[in-house]
């Protein structure tokens, strides 16, 4: 049975959204993305990024639409999502903060000061995965290294880069984008 005539189903659907509406520009930066690749199924994730840009995260419509854009089953797409962790399966704060775990960071106090937002922040600090507040104003979550071992713990919002950052300085961070 060609793919055309059947589709196979996403086992655990996405959250939907009610904006998902593909623009001429984003259309257009799609074809363009698929010039650089021999096949289409090879941009995959070029697409699912440039979608996540202009949205801030992939929802069922997301990959419904690069399936279909791609020549490709739905399940294709959902096993990137699902499998990439910078591929975002759900809303994120207008503030992402993202606090490194690995080795030096974790010895030197990341794991205080991820707790430390979310206690500021009413979050659970035992969840798994990124935490957004009730607000959708911030997301917190655990990353892997941010490539500064030597100034832990090391943290970033959004593309700022922060060394050393103590409790005081993690308060005048949220003070600040307040």
């Amino acid at each position: 049975m060609s793919s055309a005539a059947h589709t196979e189903p996403i086992p655990n659907p996405l959250q939907r959204s009610g904006d998902f509406v593909v623009t001429p520009e984003l259309e257009a930066e799609v074809a363009e993305l698929l010039t650089h690749y021999p096949e289409k199924r090879a941009a995959s994730l070029m697409v699912l990024h440039a979608i996540q840009e202009k949205f801030g995260w992939l929802s069922q419509e997301a990959v419904e639409w690069t399936a279909k854009r791609l020549e490709l089953q739905p399940i294709n797409v959902y096993e990137l999502v699902t499998f990439y962790p910078m591929l975002r399966q759900k809303p994120m704060g207008k503030f992402q903060i993202k606090v490194c775990r690995t080795l030096s960071c974790a010895l030197g106090g990341a794991y205080e000061l991820h707790k430390h937002f979310c206690d500021k922040l009413g979050l659970d600090v035992h969840a798994h995965g990124p935490q957004t507040t009730k607000d959708g104003k911030f997301t917190v979550e655990f990353v892997e290294c941010l490539a500064s071992c030597g100034t832990p713990p090391v943290m970033m919002c959004n593309d700022a880069f922060y060394e050393k950052v103590s409790h005081q300085a993690a308060d005048q961070i949220l003070a600040g984008l307040e």
